[in-house]
């Protein structure tokens, strides 16, 4: 416990706190656009696609860091956009193009990140490093998610309209195509920024569990954004108090806090209803 203290107090620790505050919280806000349009697998594929860009970018300018989240940026975008492009000009489903190009470049990054010699660093990207997080990164992540809020705040009711019901957005005159690359963008921008603190793989947990958390107990899509934002911080922190003690991957351990987090909402859930079963 007195470790646990002294570890408290030194600035990795600090920082690695606020960046489970500012990750969990964003992600969880974002997370409503996901849970609402039912694309969580889609948004999984996504993630892992982030790994050719942060290779082909190390490849070209080394290991800086802000290169590397461009990279991972504009693979992001390549693959999510460009599967929607396809999808919409072609014969092939949005779901199978999405497939095709996740896979495809994930392979690709991972060849040429084992070529470069980084096999530790891959795991980093995978699973993610919380503590490895700097300065600059907490401040891309708080810009990233403060963009994130602001943007759907402005655009609520109209945005809610397209989630809800496209054609009818459509017909309002709601511009249903720039939304659908905007939600991409947004979900890419708040990933990127996430990636270094619990890497491409465990990223869609993080991303989803806390408003399909807040869906087992309201209908009420404004609190699936706000209260889906506090479950992610707050749960994001838990896990950071419990990982040390404990000994285990923070990255991994927010994961499990939210998935335990999620399955008891869903014990108490109005549907599942347990406490009114006993009743």
């Amino acid at each position: 416990m007195n470790d646990f203290i002294r570890f408290l107090g030194e600035p990795i620790a600090q920082r690695s706190l606020w960046a489970c505050a500012v990750v969990g919280f964003s992600n969880g806000f974002v997370s409503a656009l996901v849970v609402l349009r039912r694309s969580s697998l889609q948004i999984g594929t996504i993630s892992c696609a982030l790994l050719p860009g942060i290779a082909l970018a190390i490849l070209f300018f080394g290991l800086m860091q802000l290169s590397i989240l461009i990279g991972a940026v504009i693979a992001g975008l390549i693959v999510g956009l460009g599967s929607l492009f396809i999808s919409r000009t072609g014969r092939a489903d949005h779901d199978t193009a999405l497939s095709i190009l996740h896979t495809t470049a994930f392979a690709l990054g991972y060849i040429i990140l084992i070529r470069l010699g980084l096999q530790q660093k891959v795991d980093d990207w995978l699973f993610g490093n919380i503590m490895s997080m700097g300065d600059a990164d907490l401040w891309i992540a708080w810009g990233t998610g403060a963009l994130a809020v602001l943007s759907i705040t402005v655009l609520y009711r109209p945005l809610l309209i397209y989630l809800f019901d496209m054609r009818a957005a459509a017909s309002m005159g709601i511009p249903t195509r720039a939304f659908s690359y905007g939600i991409f963008t947004l979900i890419i921008l708040v990933l990127v920024s996430s990636l270094q603190a619990v890497g491409a793989f465990l990223t869609l947990g993080l991303m989803v569990a806390p408003a399909a958390t807040m869906y087992q107990l309201t209908d009420r899509a404004s609190l699936m954004f706000w209260g889906g934002g506090l479950i992610g911080a707050g749960g994001s922190i838990l896990a950071f108090f419990l990982s040390y003690p404990l000994g285990w991957h923070l990255g991994a351990t927010i994961i499990v806090v939210l998935g335990c987090i999620f399955l008891l909402a869903w014990l108490f859930s109005p549907k599942f209803g347990l406490l009114r079963h006993r009743g």
